[in-house]
């Protein structure tokens, strides 16, 4: 959210047109999406399950009292007691032509 605010700001202000704001946004995605690609770093997430959509090819999930386990290449566990979380996750086939359309 931080990234997207900051354009928002950046957009509001004149300093960016809002197309230029939408490249950043798909070439974030993109590197986001290749260095996740051949990270070996595994993550769990367990919690109550308060919502859930599907909309435009796109996930949206929002858990109360999530445990987020993290598991590296170091073989060492970390857990993160989240009270909300948000997760969006899509087709990662779809490149940034979903990014495009939002």
């Amino acid at each position: 959210m931080a990234l997207t605010d900051a354009l928002d700001e950046l957009v509001s202000a004149g300093v960016l047109s809002p197309t230029i704001a939408m490249k950043v946004l798909c070439e974030f995605d993109r590197c986001i999406s290749k260095v996740l690609q051949s990270s070996k770093v595994r993550a769990t997430i367990k919690g109550k399950l308060h919502t859930y959509r599907f909309c435009g090819n796109v996930w949206t999930f929002i858990v109360q009292d999530a445990l987020v386990s993290v598991t590296g290449t170091d073989t060492k566990s970390r857990e993160l007691w989240v009270s909300l979380l948000k997760v969006v996750a899509c087709d990662g086939k779809l490149g940034g032509a979903l990014a495009s359309t939002v």
